[in-house]
């Protein structure tokens, strides 16, 4: 929005409903956010509990800064010069002629709606649901938000125009020397500082949330399960087991009869010996005769 301004001349279509649609996000009296907020916080207040009168007041501060941003808005894109760039000016247009009718339709809604429908919802005493709904007593806070006294109703309307006033004396009549040398005071420093960087909010939830995750994710889930455990016993692992073991077998494929002999030779044993016949086998063959032949393949290996 501060790169905007000046644009009420260019798209006055857009800046009405966008306007019409600010003091309904503001709650401006008999405007449909006006029935909707008050009606919320007026059942938060009814329930006569800690937490809900908490929630009332929290929901009155909300209801101040959402008018002072919602006037804040209007005045930064429509209202003060443009800081826009030439090309930007130049290429702005209003709606095109479907967007402008859905927006006719949000803004009767934002005018009416409110209004022609709130004692037919959530009002009391009205007989346009007759008994089709049915509240138990445990559930008839509505009651107690309907008789509730006048000034509690009055706060969250007395604290939206005062949000509105405030943005309107800040942005139209405070000087802007004098807000430009509040803000390079050390306060001004802190506050605008503050504000603009969203609270901190960002940096608290990177510095705290996001890099423990970040960290965690790279140390844990990608080093020690993705590239550990899942490629140490996955396909991978198990490609690379088998490749290393089929180059120390391929180490025996000398070529050479004699080597083929023993492979035969040792297989023939380790058939009988899996099938229980070994033992009976050397009953017949003398180990001595067993280990000469051995040796003697042994060396006429070695003497190759």
């Amino acid at each position: 929005m501060r790169k905007m301004g000046g644009l009420l001349r260019i798209v006055p279509y857009t800046y009405a409903t966008m306007f019409i649609g600010s003091l309904s996000l503001m709650g401006f009296p008999f405007m449909a956010g006006f029935y909707s907020k008050d009606i919320i916080l007026e059942m938060a207040f009814s329930k006569f509990i800690l937490s809900s009168h908490f929630a009332y007041w929290l929901g009155v501060v909300s209801a101040f800064f959402t008018a002072f941003y919602s006037m804040r808005l209007t005045y930064l894109t429509f209202w003060s010069k443009t800081n826009s760039f030439r090309y930007s000016i130049q290429n702005a247009h209003d709606v095109s002629k479907l967007t402008g009718f859905a927006l006719i339709i949000l803004v009767f809604c934002s005018i009416f709606i409110g209004y022609l429908t709130s004692e037919m919802a959530v009002g009391v005493g009205t007989n346009f649901w007759g008994n089709s709904v049915m509240a138990l007593p445990e559930h008839s806070d509505i009651l107690n938000a309907e008789f509730l006294p006048v000034f509690i109703k009055l706060i969250p309307v007395i604290f939206s125009c005062s949000g509105m006033l405030c943005s309107l004396f800040v942005y139209l009549v405070l000087d802007k020397k004098l807000k430009f040398y509040f803000k390079k005071s050390y306060l001004g420093n802190l506050f605008y500082t503050f504000f603009s960087k969203k609270w901190f909010f960002d940096k608290i939830y990177n510095e705290l949330v996001g890099q423990s995750i970040l960290y965690s994710g790279y140390n844990y889930t990608y080093i020690i399960i993705d590239r550990g455990i899942l490629e140490f016993l996955g396909p991978y692992g198990i490609s690379r087991l088998i490749y290393s073991k089929a180059l120390n077998i391929k180490g025996f494929h000398s070529g050479l009869l004699y080597h083929s002999l023993l492979f035969y030779f040792l297989g023939i044993v380790l058939s009988f010996f899996l099938i229980g016949l070994f033992p009976q086998i050397l009953i017949f063959i003398d180990i001595n005769f067993i280990f000469i032949f051995l040796l003697s393949f042994f060396l006429i290996s070695v003497k190759s």
